[in-house]
C-alpha cells in the first residue's frame, strides 16, 4: 500500500465517525490508538471532565529533543439543515475533489500524520501528534494536553497546527473570545410597564453598546497589520428572550464572540461594557430582587503571533518549497495555544477554509497530494 492510498483509507475511516463537537469523539480516539499500537505507538489519552471526550498525544520515534508536533482537531460542525448532495460521513470522490465534513476541515491533515506513522517511527527525531476535541467550539479540549505535553514530551523544535492553509504558510490567527450575557427581568402584562421589567429591553441595550463598539473597533484599524479584516471584530451570535408579545419578558440572552489580532487583549476592550452590565444589574436589582445581568465568558483562546518563530517558519519552508510571504488568518485555531504553551507553532495545512463549515465540504485531491510531499520531505528531514 503507498503512502497516499494509506493516506485516503484513513481519511474515509476518520470521516465516517461523526465527530459533531456536541458528540463525543471516543470512537474516533479508540481507532487511532489501535491504528498506532499496530506500528509499536504508545498513546495517552487527555480527557474532559464528562469522560466522554478526549485529547490523545503520541510520540512516533525515539524519546529526543528535536522533533516536530503534528497537530489536528477531531470535532466538525454539524451538517443539520444544510444542503448536502450526499451523505456528509461517507468520503465521495469527483472531479479531482473529496466530499465529506472534514474533508477540508481537518481530517485530511490527521489522515496524511497517520498515514506516514510507518516511516516516523524509523526516524532519528520523533514526531509527537497532538489530537485535540472541541476546537470548534473555542479551542477548549487543547490547553489540558498542551499543559501535559509541556512536560511529558522532549523539547521539540516546532508545533504545525494542520488547518487548511491550501498548504501555504501561516504564521498568525486571531484569537477569539466567547460571551454570554443572560438578563432576567420581573413578567407583567405588557400593558403595565411600571410593575415589571422587559428583559428584552434591556438585552436591547446591552447589544446596541456591543455594536456601537464593533463600530468603533473598525474605525480604529489598522490596515497593514496583515489580517483581513484588520481590526478586532465583534458578532453576536444568538439571541433569544420572551415568551408572548403582552407579557414583558422574563428573561432573555445572547452570544457573541469577539476575534482579536495579536496586540489585543479581549478582556480589556470589554471592560467598559462589563461595567455597563455591573450597573444595570444593580439597578435592575434595586427596582425587583429577582432582576439582574450575569456576564459569562464561555471560551478564550489566544491569537498567534510570528514572535519567536523564524526557526519553525524556515523549516517548514523547506517542507512546502513555498518562498511566497507568510499569511495572517482571521480565523482562530489552536497555534496561539501552543505557542502560549512554548513551543515555536506554525500553520500549514491540505484544503481551503473557504469550503470549510460548507455543506458539501470537500478538499481537491491535488491538495492531499501535497500534504504527501510535505510529510516525505518531513520524513527526509527527521531521518
Amino acid at each position: 500500500m503507498t503512502d497516499m492510498t494509506r493516506a485516503r483509507a484513513i481519511l474515509d475511516q476518520l470521516i465516517a465517525f461523526d465527530t459533531t463537537s456536541r458528540n463525543s469523539n471516543l470512537a474516533l480516539i479508540e481507532w487511532v490508538e489501535s491504528y498506532l499500537a499496530e506500528y509499536g505507538v504508545a498513546a495517552r489519552r487527555v480527557s474532559n471532565e464528562e469522560g466522554n471526550k478526549s485529547n490523545l498525544f503520541a510520540t512516533v520515534g525515539p524519546e529526543v529533543e528535536g522533533g516536530v508536533i503534528l497537530s489536528g482537531h477531531t470535532d466538525v460542525v454539524p451538517v443539520d439543515n444544510q444542503d448536502w448532495s450526499s451523505d456528509p460521513w461517507v468520503t465521495r470522490e469527483e472531479a479531482g475533489k473529496l466530499y465529506g465534513r472534514g474533508t477540508s476541515d481537518m481530517k485530511s491533515f490527521i489522515a496524511l500524520a497517520l498515514a506516514w506513522v510507518p516511516e516516523f517511527v524509523k526516524g532519528s527525531k520523533p514526531v509527537h501528534l497532538a489530537i485535540s476535541y472541541d476546537e470548534e467550539v473555542g479551542c477548549l479540549g487543547a490547553p489540558a494536553m498542551i499543559e501535559q505535553m509541556r512536560t511529558a514530551v522532549p523539547r521539540p523544535r516546532l508545533a504545525l497546527v494542520g488547518e487548511p492553509t491550501s498548504m501555504r504558510l501561516v504564521t498568525g490567527h486571531k484569537g477569539i473570545s466567547v460571551y454570554r450575557v443572560e438578563v432576567d427581568g420581573a413578567e407583567a402584562h405588557s400593558s403595565l410597564v411600571n410593575h415589571g421589567i422587559s428583559a428584552n429591553e434591556h438585552a436591547v441595550d446591552l447589544m446596541h453598546s456591543l455594536v456601537e463598539l464593533s463600530r468603533e473597533l473598525k474605525a480604529k484599524a489598522d490596515p497593514d497589520n496583515g489580517f483581513d479584516p484588520p481590526y478586532p471584530t465583534l458578532t453576536i451570535g444568538v439571541m433569544q428572550g420572551g415568551e408572548a408579545a403582552n407579557i414583558l419578558a422574563g428573561h432573555a440572552e445572547f452570544q457573541f464572540d469577539l476575534r482579536c489580532p495579536p496586540g489585543f487583549v479581549a478582556d480589556e476592550l470589554l471592560a467598559p461594557f462589563k461595567a455597563h452590565c455591573e450597573a444595570l444589574d444593580k439597578e435592575m436589582q434595586a427596582r425587583f430582587p429577582q432582576a439582574g445581568v450575569r456576564f459569562h465568558k464561555v471560551a478564550d483562546a489566544p491569537p498567534l503571533g510570528d514572535e519567536g518563530s523564524e526557526d519553525a517558519m524556515a523549516f517548514v519552508r523547506k517542507l512546502t518549497g513555498e518562498n511566497s510571504p507568510a499569511a495572517k488568518v482571521a480565523y482562530a485555531a489552536e497555534a496561539g495555544q501552543f505557542q502560549q504553551g512554548g513551543f515555536p507553532t506554525v500553520i500549514c495545512g491540505p484544503g481551503s477554509i473557504e469550503q470549510a463549515h460548507q455543506p458539501d465540504e470537500w478538499i481537491a485531491i491535488d491538495q492531499l497530494e501535497q500534504g504527501c510531499r510535505f510529510m516525505e520531505r518531513l520524513v527526509e528531514e527527521l531521518a
